[in-house]
């Protein structure tokens, strides 16, 4: 009977799921929430041998099949017919499990091919385990293998599985969307109405980060999405379980001769215990060592050399840049050329599309600048907008030659170059990656700056034949093959990905890039703009450990607030007192992260975050003491430490007064630091004696 119960008020919330289900974009103040966690020990926080099997246990019955398991993680109907319930229609392979690495850096691949039978719909689920990180992840793919038109797709499912969690809440993030509380971390409790998440205008994290933390009683997962794209995730609790749909938010099309389409990536790291804390440090700890690139460093530090507003000649920038001595140029990994260097109208972003350099400024081209840079010891980064032509531009031109390679939409100014178009990709990838070789550029900086879903729904109608989504799925394919191609062509590319300051920060993306510039906040000296760059360090820490925007130099405050990995110097930061410090507290942020206090960006709240590495026995704690605050005491608690080791602690301003404390002292009684009258910025290292 409550089983009947339960499947009745599901079908109502399903039915009425657009009236209760949807997270609108919650207004300022409900940022203003404080969420605290638990303290956790360092032996808590490692990845146990229990979560390691519990994670194969799941890998092998649910994607593997061990057993002769028919239930399927994901799912999706052929002319109208659910793979889910109706596996005897299918053919199932499973093929044999690759060796660690050969995939993917640390990860075990297995692939499984489902062949229908009464059409010649092929599905391929490429599944990789991470066994030391207690993670897997699967993309499915979906191709026609006949010699006809499919039947249509729809309802193509890259996750559509329950978990046995109990007494679940649900950890998730804000997007980056401009604003001083980008990445603000948020919590719910989960109930029989789904909590209905998805991007917003076809740039995957311009409303939410798509990685949740489900958090129970006595155990959790965390669900990462890689879509660069219109997403949507449905999180739900029934009867003792939890349910999970994630799929590409629009598409239902058949599929012509030889087509593929794929799902979104989809990703599950098993923690154990009651602490969400577990659970974001297990996910974060994988990003570090599985996903992101194998040449990213834990910190890059890049000088700007030319900016979208600048129009000096490569002479006197040169001149310029030869009066700093090689005390400036030994702290720093690259210069940074931002947009601009191209020839344009008005300003920068009216010529994009036109990647040649400004022969006027530029006269022996963009390679002078790198080897300028390089005279130096440094690199180059360059800025790059290649989904957006303007008209009149090199590319506009070009690709109005050729059939479907731009799509225009009545009464916008952007015209998009259509990656959803394979001879269209093909040649920005021989093209871009001829231009970075030929350029010496070390660091290829990506923006897009436009909203891509009325361009995909537009080309769906003009160029595809009214196939809902096919535009978008082949678009966001390309652009990983076109980004994954500049690096095959170019030996030891970095990739830094902006997309209007942080809104394209899914998994795929970070397979491939980091975000140098993380937010486009940072563009304007807001009031706040210290108090917003603490907060969303705070914010996107709890997934991401690799971020960065300017660094600011006017005190040390201001200096302390902008410690983080990826760091852009100004050449008025230079002649600060604090230009080149804190190169070692950055590099502790790849570790293990604790948030210590939840003060967002407001001025009378305290502010504390604290990293360390996987042993626990090296860290620090950044404590900001804000320009309103009243207390005149602040204890810091430290977290993930070992609780019967003995520790050194000291503040980085007072290096000769060391304490002796335990890890559980630390936990339990911790520190008390004096407050002075407006604001101050502490750093407590520590480490095991």
């Amino acid at each position: 009977m409550l089983k009947l119960i339960t499947s009745v008020f599901l079908t109502i919330s399903t039915f009425f799921g657009a009236f209760f289900t949807e997270i609108e974009r919650l207004p300022e103040n409900k940022y203003n929430s404080i969420i605290t966690f638990d303290s956790i020990s360092a032996e808590e926080t490692k990845i146990s041998e229990n979560e390691k099997l519990k994670c194969r246990d799941w890998f092998n019955e649910n994607l593997c099949l061990v057993g002769n398991s028919d239930k399927l993680p994901y799912d999706f109907k052929v002319g109208g017919r659910s793979l889910g319930s109706n596996t005897a229609d299918w053919d199932i392979t499973v093929g044999k499990e690759s060796a660690v690495g050969a995939v993917y850096n640390g990860g075990k691949t297995t692939y499984i091919t489902l062949s229908h039978k009464k059409s010649d719909i092929e599905a391929t689920i490429e599944a990789t385990i991470y066994e030391e990180n207690a993670t897997c992840e699967w993309t499915v793919y979906i191709t026609n293998t006949g010699a006809e038109n499919s039947p249509v797709i729809s309802d193509f499912y890259a996750a559509d599985t329950d978990f046995e969690i109990k007494n679940a809440a649900l950890y998730y993030s804000k997007g980056s969307h401009n604003e001083p509380y980008d990445f603000a971390l948020m919590r719910k409790s989960l109930s029989l109405f789904p909590a209905v998440f998805t991007s917003e205008d076809g740039r995957s994290t311009d409303t939410y980060l798509p990685y949740f933390n489900i958090s129970g009683k006595n155990s959790g997962l965390v669900l990462g999405i890689g879509w660069t794209g219109l997403w949507k995730a449905d999180i739900s609790k029934t009867v003792g379980e939890i349910s999970v749909k994630v799929k590409q938010e629009k598409f239902k099309a058949y599929l012509l001769p030889g087509e593929e389409v794929r799902s979104p990536l989809v990703s599950l790291s098993f923690y154990e215990g009651g602490n969400p804390l577990k659970g974001f440090n297990a996910f974060r700890s994988w990003i570090s060592s599985c996903v992101y690139p194998e040449n990213i460093p834990d910190t890059m530090t890049m000088l700007e050399f030319s900016g979208p507003m600048h129009t000096q000649t490569a002479e006197e920038l040169f001149a310029a840049a030869d009066g700093y001595g090689e005390e400036v140029y030994g702290k720093i990994d690259c210069f940074w050329m931002d947009a601009g260097w191209y020839k344009y109208n008005e300003g920068w972003h009216d010529s994009v599309g036109s990647w040649v350099a400004n022969p006027d400024r530029f006269p022996n081209g963009i390679g002078e600048v790198s080897d300028f840079a390089a005279s130096k010891g440094c690199g180059l980064v360059l800025w790059f907008e290649p989904e957006r032509v303007c008209k009149d531009s090199l590319f506009h031109i070009k690709g109005a030659e050729e059939d479907k390679w731009l799509i225009e939409v009545e009464d916008e100014d952007n015209i998009m170059w259509n990656l959803a178009n394979d001879d269209a990709t093909d040649y920005l990838i021989e093209y871009i990656s001829t231009f970075l070789r030929d350029n010496k550029i070390s660091v290829y900086r990506q923006d897009f700056n436009f909203s891509p879903d009325i361009y995909w729904e537009n080309a769906d109608k003009d160029f595809y034949g009214n196939r809902k989504g096919i535009t978008e799925n082949h678009y966001v394919t390309n652009l990983y093959r076109y980004l994954d191609g500049l690096c095959e062509n170019v030996d030891g590319l970095i990739i830094d990905n902006c997309a209007s300051g942080g809104r394209r920060l899914d998994l795929e993306m970070v397979r491939r890039s980091v975000p140098v510039w993380r937010s486009d906040y940072n563009c304007n000296p807001h009031e706040n703009i210290l108090e917003a760059t603490q907060s969303q360090t705070f914010g996107l820490s709890f997934w991401l450990p690799l971020s960065g925007t300017v660094a600011y130099s006017e005190s040390e405050y201001a200096a302390r607030s902008s410690i983080m990995p990826m760091s852009l110097e100004t050449f008025g930061t230079i002649h600060g007192e604090h230009y080149g410090e804190y190169t070692a507290q950055r590099a502790m942020m790849n570790g293990y992260y604790y948030p210590l206090s939840s003060g967002s960006y407001y001025s009378d709240r305290m502010l504390a975050m604290q990293y360390s590495d996987y042993s626990a026995e090296n860290g620090m704690a950044l404590v900001y003491k804000r320009a309103d605050v009243s207390d005149s005491e602040y204890t810091v608690r430290l977290n993930g430490l070992k609780a019967d080791t003995v520790y050194s602690v000291y503040d980085y301003d007072k290096p000769e007064e060391v304490f002796e404390m335990t890890g559980n002292e630390l936990m339990s009684d911790g520190i008390k630091l004096t407050l002075p009258e407006g604001e101050k910025a502490f750093i407590i290292m520590f480490s095991v004696k």
